[in-house]
C-alpha cells in the first residue's frame, strides 16, 4: 500500500520560491525533495565539470578554483539549520509585501565542503581587508533597485572566518542539488540563509563595506512604514519556534495529546521551551531533545491531558542561552523580515 506523503507548498513559479512542509517531518534532517527553495531570479544552468570560482581583491595571489580542486581539498562537515529571513512574514500585521512564507522557509541538514579559511589562505590576505564579498551566478532584476544584478551579499571578516563557514558541495552525503545550490554554495551557520550564497561564482576581499543592492536595500530591518529611520540589517537568526502538532484548527478528543515542534536560534542555543494553555497567564516547561550540532534545531514534546471539551488556544515560546526570549508580539519591519512571535495553534476538544 502506498502510503500518503508531504508536498512542497508553492508561494511562487518564476522565481521558483516554494516552502517545506515542515509540520509533516521530524527528525534532524531535512530530506533533499523537501527543502525550501528560495530564489530572486530563475535558476543559473551550470556545469560542475567546467565550474570555477575566482578569488581577487585585496589578495595577494588572485587565483580561479575548479569544482574538482575545491572537492580534493580537507572537507569539514556542518549540521545547520537555514531559515530565510522572510520565514513567517505572512503573520505580520499590520501586514507587509513580499512572498507569503509561513512557518516552512526552513530547513536543516548536513552540509559538507572546505573552511572558506582555507581558500582565503591561499590566495593571501591584505592587511586592510574588513569584508569578503559573494557573488553568485543567478542575476535578473531587482524588484527594489532598478537594473541588472547577480546575487551578491558580503560578511564581515571575523564570520568569513569562523572555522564553521564553508564553501559546501555535497548535502546529506550527495551533491548538493542544482535548486540548491550545485555546484559550490556558501553555508554561513546562525545568519539568515540570504548569507549562504549559492551557485557560488566569485569570492572578493574589500577594504571597506559592501553596497549592493541585496546588501544596502534589501535584508534589512526597516521600523518605520514610510521613512528609512532606524534601519538596521538582518544578520543572525532571531529565537524561534513552530508547533508541528496539533495542527492549526484541528479538531480533536479528550485525552492525552502530544504537542510536539521545535525551536531554533541564532545565537547560542536553546535551553527552555513553555508551552501555555491559558493565553500567557501560566508556563509549563516542554521536555527538549538533545541537539545533534551547536546549529541544529531542538525538537520537544509536550503531554497534553485534556479532559474537558471546548476550544484551546496553545501558545509555545522558546529562551536561548543568550537570554533571548520569544515576545508575544514580533518588531513589525515593513519588508517583513525575521518574524518570531510566540508560535500558536487553535485546537476543538470534542467528547
Amino acid at each position: 500500500m502506498r502510503l500518503n506523503r508531504p508536498y512542497l507548498i508553492t508561494r511562487s513559479l518564476c522565481p521558483e520560491n516554494m516552502e517545506s512542509p515542515i509540520r509533516f517531518l521530524r527528525g534532524p534532517v531535512t530530506p533533499t525533495e523537501y527543502f525550501y527553495r528560495r530564489n530572486h531570479f530563475t535558476y543559473p544552468d551550470l556545469s560542475a565539470q567546467s565550474y570555477q570560482v575566482h578569488i581577487d581583491g585585496l589578495v595577494n595571489r588572485p587565483r580561479t578554483f575548479t569544482f574538482e580542486e575545491i572537492r580534493s581539498l580537507k572537507s569539514r562537515e556542518v549540521t545547520t539549520v537555514l531559515e530565510c529571513a522572510g520565514n513567517r512574514r505572512n503573520y505580520f500585521r499590520p501586514r507587509v509585501y513580499g512572498e507569503r512564507w509561513e512557518d516552512g522557509a526552513l530547513s536543516q541538514g548536513v552540509w559538507q565542503g572546505v573552511f572558506l579559511g582555507t581558500l582565503l589562505a591561499a590566495v593571501g590576505m591584505q592587511d586592510n581587508v574588513r569584508e569578503i564579498v559573494f557573488t553568485g551566478w543567478d542575476h535578473g532584476e531587482s524588484n527594489n533597485v532598478p537594473g541588472q544584478y547577480h546575487f551578491q551579499r558580503s560578511l564581515p571578516l571575523n564570520a568569513a572566518l569562523d572555522p564553521d563557514t564553508i564553501i559546501a558541495h555535497s548535502y546529506n552525503g550527495l551533491s548538493i542539488p542544482v535548486k540548491h545550490g550545485h555546484p559550490l554554495r556558501l553555508i554561513v551557520p546562525k545568519w539568515y540563509a540570504m548569507a549562504s550564497v549559492k551557485w557560488l561564482k566569485q569570492i572578493t576581499a574589500i577594504g571597506d563595506s559592501f553596497g549592493g543592492p541585496f546588501q544596502t536595500v534589501d535584508y534589512n530591518y526597516y521600523p518605520d512604514p514610510v521613512t528609512d529611520v532606524g534601519k538596521y540589517p538582518v544578520t543572525t537568526m532571531h529565537v524561534n519556534s513552530v508547533i508541528q502538532y496539533p495542527l492549526d484548527y484541528s479538531v480533536l478528543r479528550l485525552g492525552i495529546h502530544q504537542v510536539e515542534g521545535i525551536a531554533w536560534t541564532g545565537k547560542g542555543m536553546i535551553t527552555k521551551v513553555e508551552v501555555s494553555l491559558d493565553n500567557g497567564m501560566t508556563w509549563s516547561e516542554a521536555f527538549l531533545k538533545q541537539s545533534t550540532s551547536r546549529y541544529s534545531w531542538r525538537e520537544w514534546l509536550f503531554p497534553w491531558e485534556v479532559s474537558e471539551v471546548g476550544t484551546y488556544t496553545i501558545i509555545v515560546r522558546a529562551r536561548d542561552s543568550s537570554g533571548r526570549i520569544q515576545p508575544f508580539v514580533p518588531m513589525w519591519n515593513r519588508m517583513g523580515y525575521g518574524y518570531n512571535g510566540m508560535s500558536k495553534v487553535h485546537v476543538k476538544i470534542l467528547i
